[in-house]
């Protein structure tokens, strides 16, 4: 039997069900897993449904159960289920085999005397029978004739079930008298408990399953057999068809928790204005897009939880896969095409500061076919679509949003909780424009036209990067390192976003998956200055007075957090999306960041030394004076100078953010030695006034640094003065200058982080326990590390072998992820990130040059 047999409306309220963050699947056995037979001791299941019950008790997250009237022993004997489904005996009263020690010394009596009295009357009939349980007996007339069976069931009622202590439980062709209370919905409501369950399913054919069903509210499917009055909103007819919906329900669960058809994260394509980004698929699905701010709820997460999460695409009526996707060169404009079929996606650059614009134009001669269902809030809003003249207009939550898509039919289904636009569209007749515009009600159209729009916005990024002074190694892929970067910059705050996505897993299937959709001290910094040394400037003074503002409402900057939101306030509390699978079933699903709450003591060094970046730049064209270096900015560095100089000693997190301990981390002392080294060339070289314990401070943190981060048994400096640990990060004390790069030590640190961390084309952060589960991929940015390293220590093949794997990690639009594993050679964390694209620019300055510092 096919699952499209089954019911439509069963068919969809399971395949919803599927998709609760924990399901409790429960049955009833006879009647339902198995069918109803002459001989009770010969009911036994289908192996349908012992093989999809199994699985789906083999599922994360997922409960199975059986809960049935027989006796426990002889459920566990007859139904040959595995121990990972649970079974429950007796209508609820057996939940194990030793249950009936647990009955007092009454209660046994009791039942005693109901079992001698049931098989008095089984012996005044032909074909009635007595089923014994460990705290209740049954009486079975289904062999018997009518009249006898009638007559003995009356029997029982006028007599034994009218005895205090016996509580009875009536089915088909049968009446059971318990010595304790006996209730398969309380049964259920136990394992719902005890599992944590979201949702709950129950299949049942006899009139005790009743109260199995009663107890279902909310999002819990009940699912009646046969016939007969049932208060379960659904119906099947036979237990085939039981069979055919548990593995209806198994397939439907397995796709949401597996995120079924997940494409490669080094595929995804980045969309951006100056403040909004979104990511497309491969095949011009839109998959990420938030509002109305990147760090806001997703109106499409397709990308963390599939299609019921919310998407946008578009392909040809006749199903092909693209030939392409690309960028128009030099801006954020993409394209993706089939045979006779182009979708071009932009930001629009002119939309008001509360919108959040998306425009896609379909080109060619082939009909395409356009899905449009926006779930705002991750999914949790409910949105109805409703068709106007122009377009669509989406209601159903607080940001109004529509559709602007002139002569275009929608046709609008129900899943029965969401809606979802469908269309056909014929661009051979000219091109069909469809703009998505949250913030607002408006369907007009816009004030210039769909190519002056698109011209707009390209312009922005193409005059800009022309005006860079890109590294001449792999020009294109350096042009796209740095527009990428500059699309992470929210341009209306000054912020600079680590990432632009939440959640995309450091391991397939593993809980590393973080939010990194905020702005964090340390990587905005980093990126403001990889944008300085290409010779832009703009965004690390935007960059710098978000800080400042930040600043405002704190009393000194020791008391900065590592992030905060891009408009600087305070993150809310980490909490976990359950409605979303993740990506590719990576849960759970994150928005906030519990390293907001962190002692990172190494940000104020690359601050410090992006306002040492930004003077230098300023006065090699030709601006001197306070103009060079504003009395703000160097109040900003005597400040965290001065904070370096209260808290330098203390145990910190970490650069990694490690949730665990504090520890004297290498790289957080030689971030304060940078903090303080560099605040001193700033005062030579701009007249200003050092504090007159800055050198002392200096050469007290740098001759710290060099004995107790110094490990004789690792020969190496390690992650902190406790261990003999190695982190790719303390390859700064050399990098940053605190000591020679010819030291011997330096070259044996990068010998030992080569040896223990790089794996063929990648380098991971660390390899000690950080106190979670799973593990994680190489760190691009350790990479680009490690290729600097290389360089400062003579090994110049050595780096351009690794910047050449660096290179070829880059998906086909020229994007990097956060990770990378090197053994099933994919992409992992979030995406795009910044930090491995301003490693990669890095990598190919160093590289370009003639020498190297």
């Amino acid at each position: 039997m096919s699952a499209l047999d089954l019911p439509i409306e069963v068919r969809r309220a399971l395949s919803t069900v599927a998709r609760t963050p924990r399901l409790l699947v429960a049955s009833d056995y006879d009647g339902t897993m198995a069918p109803i037979v002459a001989d009770p001791e010969r009911a036994y299941p289908h192996a349908e449904s012992v093989r999809a019950l199994r699985a789906l008790a083999g599922l994360a997250s997922t409960t199975a159960a059986v809960i049935s009237g027989r006796a426990l022993k002889d459920l566990a004997t007859l139904s040959r289920l595995p121990a990972e489904v649970q079974l429950v005996g007796s209508h609820g009263s057996e939940f194990d085999v030793g249950f009936v020690h647990a009955i007092d010394a009454n209660a046994r009596k009791l039942l005693h005397e109901v079992i001698a009295e049931l098989f008095r009357i089984a012996g005044l009939y032909t074909g009635v029978t007595v089923e014994t349980k460990p705290a209740s007996a049954a009486l079975h007339v289904r062999n018997a004739t009518d009249e006898d069976g009638v007559a003995a069931l009356a029997a029982v009622r006028a007599e034994a079930a009218l005895w205090t202590g016996v509580q009875v439980t009536e089915g088909k062709a049968v009446i059971e008298l318990a010595v304790v209370a006996t209730d398969k919905g309380n049964a259920l409501d136990i394992l719902r408990h005890q599992e944590g369950a979201t949702a709950a399913v129950f299949f049942g054919d006899d009139v005790t399953d009743e109260k199995a069903f009663v107890r279902l509210q909310g999002p819990d499917v009940g699912v009646k057999v046969g016939d007969g009055d049932t208060v379960a909103e659904f119906r099947v007819e036979t237990t085939e068809d039981v069979a055919t919906a548990l593995a209806f329900l198994l397939e439907e669960r397995r796709m949401w928790l597996s995120g079924s058809d997940a494409p490669p994260i080094e595929r995804l394509t980045m969309l951006a204005n100056p403040r909004s980004v979104a990511l497309l698929t491969p095949d011009a699905n839109l998959t990420w897009l938030c509002h109305p701010e990147p760090d806001s709820g997703a109106v499409f997460a397709h990308l963390l939880g599939g299609p019921e999460a919310g998407h946008f695409s578009v392909g040809p009526q006749r199903e092909a896969l693209p030939l392409s996707q690309q960028y128009v060169d030099g801006t954020m404009t993409v394209q993706t095409r089939w045979s006779s079929l182009t979708v071009t996606d932009y930001l629009p650059h002119d939309v008001q500061p509360n919108r959040t614009d998306f425009t896609r134009v379909v080109t060619g001669r082939a009909k395409a076919i356009v899905s449009f269902a926006p779930r705002p809030e991750f999914g949790l809003a409910t949105v109805q679509l409703e068709p106007d003249t122009d377009g669509l207009r989406v209601s159903g939550t607080s940001e109004p949003m529509v559709l602007r898509s002139p002569g275009v039919h929608w046709d609008i289904t129900t899943d029965g909780t969401q809606q979802t636009a469908f269309a056909v569209v014929d661009p051979s007749q000219g091109p069909v424009i469809l703009e998505l515009r949250c913030g607002t009600e408006d369907l007009g159209p816009s004030q210039i036209s769909e190519p002056e729009r698109r011209e707009l916005a390209e312009s922005y990024w193409r005059d800009w990067v022309t005006t860079l002074d890109l590294p001449p190694l792999k020009p294109d892929l350096m042009k796209r390192s740095a527009l990428t970067l500059r699309g992470l910059v929210h341009a209306p705050s000054g912020s600079i976003l680590a990432a632009a996505t939440t959640s995309l897993p450091e391991e397939i299937g593993g809980v590393r998956n973080w939010d990194y959709r905020y702005c964090w001290l340390r990587d905005a910094a980093l990126t403001a200055s990889a944008l300085v040394s290409l010779g832009s400037l703009g965004e690390a003074e935007a960059y710098l007075e978000w800080v400042h503002r930040v600043l405002e409402t704190l009393h000194g900057p020791e008391r900065l957090h590592p992030l905060y939101t891009l408009y600087g306030g305070n993150l809310p509390a980490e909490a976990v999306i359950d409605s979303l699978p993740g990506y590719a079933g990576s849960r759970p699903v994150r928005v906030g960041n519990a390293a907001n709450q962190q002692v990172q003591l190494d940000v104020f060094g690359p601050i410090v030394d992006l306002i040492a970046s930004v003077a230098q730049t300023r006065t090699k064209r030709g601006i001197a004076g306070t103009d060079a270096l504003t009395d703000r900015d160097w109040e900003l560095v005597r400040a965290m100078v001065e904070a370096v100089e209260r808290r330098w000693s203390e145990p910190d997190h970490g650069i990694w953010e490690i949730r665990d301990n504090p520890r004297h981390h290498v790289y957080s002392k030689v971030m304060g030695w940078l903090t303080v080294d560099r605040a001193l060339m700033l005062a030579s070289d701009f007249g200003r006034e050092a504090g007159p314990t800055w050198p002392a401070l200096r050469r007290e943190i740098a001759e710290e640094v060099t004995e107790k981060g110094w490990n004789e048994d690792a020969e190496s400096y390690t992650a902190a003065y406790d261990g003999t640990d190695l982190d790719a990060a303390t390859l700064h004390i050399g990098l940053s200058g605190l000591i020679d790069p010819s030291d011997e030590r330096f070259a044996a640190t990068v010998v030992a982080t080569e040896r223990e961390l790089r794996s063929g084309s990648t380098v991971y952060r660390y390899h000690h326990d950080d106190g979670l589960p799973g593990a994680e991929g190489g760190f691009h940015l350790c990479a680009a590390w490690l290729v600097e390293a290389y360089l400062l220590i003579g090994q110049r093949s050595d780096a351009e072998a690794l910047f050449k794997q660096l290179v070829d990690a880059a998906g086909p639009t020229g994007l990097l992820s956060e990770e990378y594993d090197p053994v099933a050679e994919r992409s992992l964390g979030n995406h795009p990130q910044a930090y491995s694209h301003l490693g990669l620019l890095r990598c190919a300055q160093l590289l370009s040059a003639d020498t190297t510092r």
